[in-house]
């Protein structure tokens, strides 16, 4: 089939490039010349494993191409989907601007009959309206249908996700919409889930804010461990084995990040306010996250007086390994915060430092080398889980820092080999303390 895809972020380009793999004709429409012009050149705009291979194969067979020029995109396309971005309001509801922009583009463009399928995350009803405003705008007198595809990809292993998905949703309202979008997506051999177009954007956000209540209920567990001396990661392995519960999103951090779980649990509580009513699981779940940001912070201040002059070492920028994407990162509050109280920070980050410049700029100092950032420094945080930092020679904290302190956001160590090679270390949910029942019999 002939494809055309309005956006080339995450979505947009591992869809088109995934699909271009499986056989498909790809056209991918951005409106940014220069990156169009990259992405022709073998350069993803994204760092992503496996993307970049993936794009340059496609491109030298013609199966994928890169295009500003919408219009011929979209006259003749077979299906047209829509992956440009849907950014939180200040109010937290979801902007919708851009997918109608593109939806008139369509239907001023299409000269064949099309099916558009959005995969942008949109709220609840959003595909209703796009298909009466296409309707509206349409100039030829062609069949134009929409439909929803959410995705289900996480950065870092985008790829693989979307060559491997654990399911396709696909929400439609005609037997026509549903046989071409099961033909494009039957070269994947992944299970196809069939739903009418509105509860195919509630999978969506259901499936998002779910997993951003597990993280968020585990990161409220983990703060509660720390006061009664019970350790947080045996807690997360007791609960995994029950198969009610699985054992992702268990592990205890600095909370949820990135470009959806932010984002989609605001705009699915915005959008049940807006219907009066309220869903307080996500309220808390949004709550949680948003103070466990500055947990290593709290625990920090409890320490020194103030950072003022210290040379602090920050392991880690983006919001998960595997990305370069810097979204609501925990980085950014808490450089932030050490920065505006005169703290000298050095950051390590092995793909992140470009995009964390667009934050930062030249407040902080950048390296790709840990031993670098934690030379003479008074005081360390790890932000983010890259390999080397869980690979690392603990021992070095020692040897190469003024004070050895580290915070660790990501329970990377082992906080009796940490205690053994002479660091004082606190992590999330692992504190030592008093023993609970030590403290009731005294």
């Amino acid at each position: 089939m002939k494809i055309a895809i309005a956006g080339t972020g995450y979505v947009g380009l591992v869809t088109g490039v995934c699909l271009a793999e499986v056989g498909n004709t790809v056209l991918c429409v951005d409106i940014d010349k220069e990156k169009i012009e990259k992405m022709k050149q073998g350069f993803s705009p994204i760092y992503e494993e496996g993307l970049q291979d993936l794009m340059q194969i496609n491109y030298e067979s013609s199966r994928i191409d890169y295009t500003t020029d919408y219009e011929n995109a979209y006259k003749d396309a077979d299906i047209i989907m829509i992956a440009v971005g849907t950014p939180e309001r200040s109010d937290g509801s979801a902007n919708l601007d851009y997918v109608k922009k593109v939806a008139r583009q369509i239907a001023e463009n299409v000269e064949n009959d099309v099916l558009v399928v959005v995969k942008s995350t949109v709220p609840i009803g959003t595909n209703d309206e796009i298909e009466t405003n296409l309707r509206k705008y349409l100039k030829n007198n062609v069949h134009i249908e929409v439909a929803s595809n959410p995705e289900f990809l996480a950065q870092g292993t985008a790829v693989r996700d979307t060559l491997n998905a654990s399911r396709i949703v696909i929400g439609v309202e005609s037997d026509w919409a549903r046989e071409r979008l099961e033909q494009i997506y039957q070269p994947f051999k992944q299970p196809i889930v069939v739903t009418n177009r509105r509860s195919a954007e509630m999978i969506k956000y259901a499936s998002n804010d779910f997993l951003a209540l597990k993280i968020s209920f585990m990161n409220d567990i983990a703060n509660l461990c720390e006061i009664v001396s019970a350790n947080v990661e045996d807690v997360a392995k007791g609960m995994s084995y029950d198969d009610r519960i699985g054992n992702r999103f268990l592990k205890a951090g600095l909370g949820y990040g990135g470009s959806c779980f932010p984002k989609d649990t605001k705009a699915l509580h915005w959008l049940a306010s807006d219907h009066d009513y309220e869903l307080k699981t996500i309220k808390a779940a949004i709550e949680v996250n948003q103070n466990q940001k500055m947990k290593l912070i709290k625990k920090a201040r409890n320490m020194v007086e103030n950072f003022d002059g210290m040379k602090i070492a920050v392991l880690g920028l983006t919001f998960k390994p595997g990305t370069d994407d810097m979204r609501e990162a925990p980085s950014i509050p808490n450089i932030n915060y050490l920065t505006e109280r005169g703290a000298n920070v050095i950051a390590y980050d092995p793909v992140g430092i470009e995009n964390a410049k667009k934050y930062f700029g030249d407040k902080i100092t950048y390296t790709t080398s840990i031993i670098e950032a934690l030379d003479q420094s008074e005081m360390c945080f790890i932000m983010t889980e890259w390999k080397d930092v869980m690979n690392f020679d603990i021992n070095q904290f020692s040897n190469l820092m003024k004070n050895p302190i580290v915070f660790d956001g990501r329970n990377c160590y082992n906080p009796k080999d940490m205690a053994q090679a002479g660091v004082e270390y606190h992590s999330i949910g692992r504190e030592v303390g008093v023993p609970v029942l030590e403290s009731i019999l005294n």
